[in-house]
């Protein structure tokens, strides 16, 4: 199979914020659905500090992400692990706000937010499946919804064209973040450290 075709499929890209004992964290996520009038599902990677507290708390907010979004975002909240670092650190009012749950959502470069309860999840093997009840919502912006496609064309910097280091190993780049890994063959089981995608979305790099 070719699993790029799963490329084609339109998708969001959301951060989806928690918090618990006072510590707020968060990651991006790009399945979140309107899934009925009244429920919305997203699907979480399982290896994130964010999976776990949801599943502890049962309560999260998505922010979706809009095309005037800077890559910074993706950064703080994509390129690093909440169970190490505080990825509020140095954020301020212009930022976010904190919702009825208790729960921080980013308000710059993003149009809209939605404060989600769980009301049961589903085991997807690497990502969880939580199906939640909105419990509070508004619109932000009339900014343009940022697609990934958009993502990757407009916000994502473009990587130098590195084929071979200077001792002359080959380079893998993760499609999805830009992680670079270097090694002749990539591993069959081997994971994105940074955005924990697979190696279907790893590509070599041919200068």
């Amino acid at each position: 199979m070719d699993k790029k075709a799963f490329h084609k499929i339109s998708y969001g890209l959301f951060v989806c914020t928690v918090s618990k004992d006072g510590r707020a964290g968060g990651c991006i996520i790009n399945t979140a659905v309107q899934a009925s009038a009244d429920r919305v599902t997203i699907a979480v990677n399982k290896e994130n500090h964010t999976h776990d507290l949801i599943k502890e708390t049962g309560v999260c907010n998505i922010s979706v992400i809009a095309e005037d979004a800077g890559f910074a975002l993706f950064k703080r909240f994509g390129f690093q692990s909440g169970r190490d670092t505080d990825k509020f650190a140095g954020l301020t009012s212009a930022d976010f706000k904190t919702a009825e749950n208790g729960i921080p959502y980013i308000t710059k470069g993003t149009n809209a937010y939605i404060s989600l309860k769980v009301e049961s999840c589903a085991d997807l093997g690497s990502h969880t499946l939580f199906i939640c009840v909105p419990t509070e919502m508004e619109v932000l912006s009339e900014a343009p919804s940022c697609t990934y496609e958009h993502y990757l064309k407009n916000i994502k910097p473009k990587p130098e064209a590195v084929g071979k280091t200077p001792e002359g190993k080959t380079v893998w780049r993760c499609t999805v973040c830009g992680y670079e890994w270097e090694g002749e063959e990539l591993p069959e089981d081997f994971v994105c450290p940074l955005c924990k995608h697979p190696k279907a979305d790893f590509e070599k790099v041919v200068v």
